[in-house]
């Protein structure tokens, strides 16, 4: 097969990947929701077991009107739900999703890329707030750029313990140096990583920049129709990333009780998919922190723990 053929089949794959996982992931939020709060609207729509609700609110975003505030910077303004979405786009060209070349583009600093590219979607935060020439979305966007910058400290430091014990950037090699005895002392990494990811893709109860009892939406406030909808796209692709990133660095990526690598993608999209069900359930389950018990937990928690474990990592290496 011609490399550019090739190429081409790897990257539709991670398109469709990033146009369908989303979707499966908010229709999964829809029903988990609707039992755990008895919610009998979504249980509805389409008949059995509501399965047409995504559907339903698809149709709602396109026939609603795309208004442009008056004083807004357009091209600013309308660029931003883009700049929301790429990065989630070009962080899933380098997960795994199996052994082998069951990846879009293997890469040797695979996390060190990630990395740099997730925090690429404060500049969509800044750029809606700031286009939006809404007092509200702009306090949405000051509590978003705040967060954001926060929680990037402990996510990296989370990252570079498991790196450091992989003595790798690969993605692909963090895996295959995986042992499930990683499980226990990387353990302290995982729940760090994980926390801030839901703080950087601003889920519950890190949803401090939206605060719809607050701030009506935050810096989503001016947005309708389509773009509105990409924004939410944006959070449930930042669903799957943070569940995936969570997965390939922590939990073993295609690792599973069998050893038959043909079975390797199952595994990692098995565990992608449980670490999103947590992930929605947090957000059923917890209120919403206020600011100075998010940025508390960010600096005298998340911080001091990484750097324990960035400690541990290093003396564990030095013993082995």
């Amino acid at each position: 097969m011609p490399d550019w053929l090739e190429l081409v089949l790897r990257v539709a794959g991670v398109l469709v990947a990033f146009l369908t996982l989303p979707l499966v992931v908010g229709q999964a939020e829809h029903k988990v929701m609707a039992h755990m709060q008895g919610r009998l609207g979504p249980m509805y729509a389409g008949g059995f077991h509501g399965w047409a609700q995504l559907v339903a609110d698809g149709v709602k975003f396109v026939q609603k009107e795309d208004v442009t505030p008056r004083d807004a910077d357009r091209q600013v303004f309308r660029l931003a739900p883009a700049v929301a979405l790429v990065p989630y786009l070009l962080v899933l060209l380098v997960i795994p999703l199996g052994p082998g070349d069951l990846v879009a583009q293997p890469l040797d600093i695979g996390l060190f890329f990630v990395l740099a590219v997730v925090g690429v979607g404060v500049l969509a935060v800044l750029m809606s707030a700031w286009a939006s020439a809404n007092k509200y979305s702009l306090l949405g966007g000051l509590r978003g750029a705040a967060q954001l910058l926060g929680y990037e400290l402990p996510l990296v430091l989370a990252a570079a313990s498991v790196a450091m014990a992989a003595g790798t950037l690969s993605l692909s090699g963090i895996v295959e140096a995986w042992r499930p005895w990683w499980l226990l002392w990387q353990a302290p990494a995982m729940v760090i990583f994980f926390v801030a990811g839901l703080a950087e893709i601003r889920r519950p109860p890190f949803d401090m920049p939206i605060a719809d009892s607050e701030l009506v939406f935050g810096y989503m406030t001016e947005y309708t129709g389509l773009r509105f909808a990409f924004f939410l796209l944006a959070e449930y692709v930042g669903i799957v990333v943070i569940a995936a990133l969570t997965t390939v660095l922590f939990l073993g990526g295609w690792q599973g009780p069998f050893a038959d690598a043909q079975l390797g993608w199952l595994w990692t999209l098995l565990k992608v998919f449980a670490v999103a069900f947590v992930i929605i359930w947090l957000r059923v389950s917890y209120p919403r922190l206020r600011e100075d018990q998010l940025q508390r937990l960010c600096w005298l928690v998340l911080v001091p723990l990484a750097l324990a474990q960035l400690v541990l990592t290093v003396a564990v290496r030095l013993a082995m």
